[in-house]
């Protein structure tokens, strides 16, 4: 996962409440496992249909709700894949903000006015130490939750955030050993 200092460039807009997972990723592309190579799946269905239009730009301006519906991971790997490195909307689903965070795609809630305003910018600059987003119309504050903060400007997936605690981890796998019979669950 790369790391997340600054997330600067051109805003792309979705000006959509409501848009889940499954319009993001839609079901019959989720048949493979790697995070790679969604991306020319993203709003698959929308994009044939020509109702949208997206350019793949580091932002997506987004309405609220967004990524609502099923739990799939592979929405987020899509959105990612296509270029965004970070979406702002009023509100999402937890599941997905979870997922977004968990994957290096930083997801900021900013009212409705707010999105707006950063949306009719066109460009914005969103520095995620000072947890702000700027663009002509103002700067604006978001708040995220400090672990996560850490785990998104490290670069640290669950995996490698676990792996920061490896020599905890040996201590107490070999001290505890002597202690635990064949039958008791190690933790």
């Amino acid at each position: 996962m790369e790391a997340i200092d600054r997330i600067e460039g051109e805003v792309a807009v979705l000006d959509r409440a409501d848009v889940d997972t499954d319009q993001i990723m839609p079901k019959q592309f989720l048949k493979r496992v790697e995070r790679t190579g969604y991306g020319e799946f993203l709003f698959y269905d929308w994009f044939k249909d020509g109702e949208i239009e997206l350019e793949a730009h580091p932002i997506l301006v987004a309405g609220r709700n967004f990524g609502s519906g099923s739990s799939r991971e592979h929405a987020v790997w899509g959105l990612y894949d296509y270029g965004f490195r970070a979406i702002i909307a009023p509100s999402f689903s937890d599941i997905f903000y979870s997922n977004c965070t968990k994957n290096g795609l930083l997801p900021i809630i900013l009212d409705e006015e707010k999105c707006k305003l950063v949306a009719s910018s066109g460009r914005a600059v969103i520095e995620l130490d000072d947890e702000t987003v700027t663009c002509e119309e103002g700067v604006f504050t978001f708040e995220i939750d400090e672990e996560i903060k850490h785990r998104l400007s490290n670069g640290l997936d669950d995996v490698a955030h676990t792996l920061q605690r490896v020599e905890r981890i040996d201590s107490f796998e070999a001290t505890g050993a002597a202690n635990r019979g064949p039958d008791t669950l190690a933790l």
